[in-house]
């Protein structure tokens, strides 16, 4: 890989990591659901009008952009504004390959080798270590809210997979169209109108700035600059630097936001990127009696940032991996 390729990866890992960062002080401008759907609507608009027509059959717009858009995002946002911290959030949704494995099997038949169950195993005791650092200082329920949203991400790599889209950035732009109507509906229901009117009236330039970061930074860069470099390196090239995600994440939380890391948290972060490692980037396991599916094309999610998009990540079959939000 040239150094400028090197470098653009280590970039996109940056941006992604910091994107929990940024979610995090726009949770300070915007009930959750609302600000998750300002991300999608300024991400689609007015790109939607520049990437052309969709390439991927509808069904799959459809079915990724509620499963990672309403569900994952809106599982994540909820969890870090009930008071998960925006480091420890970075690192927790790595749990995401593990269950993208997990569905994988149960869906496509795709049969894990005894080194992704060696690292989805490691993955599970760095999930365990969290919880019971996090139950000790921090609310478990929130937690669970970002557990939840990992698993809807491993759900939607799966489709994602199912789809097959020839131009990962088209699909997220598209898959964005998505979640807008619905999160707004949700916030209006959950959050209501005065409180969603109130974030939009005292809008300031901090707060439009944590959109347009997780919108057009984080989405509409970082999956456009992955799939760039996944079209001119191999997917195991490329993969790798998703790990970074974490290290980014937990660090500018650290900065910027005051966030201890305690021991505990570091050798959860250790076992969680290592089993990750292991269960994504190890070589595919074989197919059962079902047809193997076609290959997927450039994953678009996640960071914060997911990651996601979808997202940089894929399903371990395929040798890719990330984690945008």
């Amino acid at each position: 890989m040239r150094p400028a390729h090197l470098a653009l990866a280590v970039l996109v890992a940056a941006v992604w990591g910091v994107n929990f960062t940024v979610i995090e002080i726009g949770l300070g401008h915007f009930p959750p659901l609302l600000f998750s759907a300002l991300r999608f609507l300024v991400a689609a608009l007015p790109a939607v009008f520049l990437v052309g027509r969709p390439k991927v059959a509808w069904k799959w717009i459809l079915a990724v952009g509620l499963v990672l858009g309403v569900a994952k995002f809106g599982l994540l946002f909820v969890g870090m504004d009930a008071g998960m911290p925006a480091g420890l959030s970075s690192l927790v949704l790595q749990i995401q390959s593990v269950f993208t494995a997990g569905i994988a099997f149960a869906v496509l038949d795709e049969r894990p080798t005894r080194v992704r169950l060696l690292g989805m195993g490691v993955a599970l005791a760095g999930i365990g270590v969290a919880a019971a650092d996090e139950g000790a200082s921090g609310p478990l329920g929130a937690f669970a809210l970002v557990i939840a949203a990992a698993a809807c991400w491993g759900a939607s790599n799966v489709l994602t997979r199912k789809a097959s889209p020839p131009d990962a950035l088209n699909f997220m732009v598209w898959v964005s169209t998505v979640p807008v109507l619905p999160l707004l509906g949700l916030s209006l229901l959950t959050e209501g109108p005065a409180r969603d009117l109130a974030a939009l009236r005292d809008l300031d330039w901090q707060g439009a700035g944590t959109v347009v970061y997780v919108a057009w930074v984080t989405t509409v860069f970082g999956f456009g600059a992955w799939g760039w470099l996944l079209h001119r390196h191999p997917a195991s090239t490329v993969a790798p630097f998703s790990l970074l995600v974490p290290v980014f994440g937990m660090t500018s939380a650290a900065v910027f936001l005051g966030e201890s890391v305690s021991g505990p948290r570091w050798c959860a972060a250790a076992l969680l990127v290592g089993g990750v490692a292991l269960t994504s980037l190890a070589p595919a396991g074989k197919a059962g009696r079902r047809p193997a599916p076609a290959a997927a094309g450039p994953a678009v999610h996640p960071v914060g940032t997911a990651p996601s998009p979808v997202h940089p990540v894929d399903v371990p079959a395929a040798g890719r991996t990330g984690a945008g939000s």
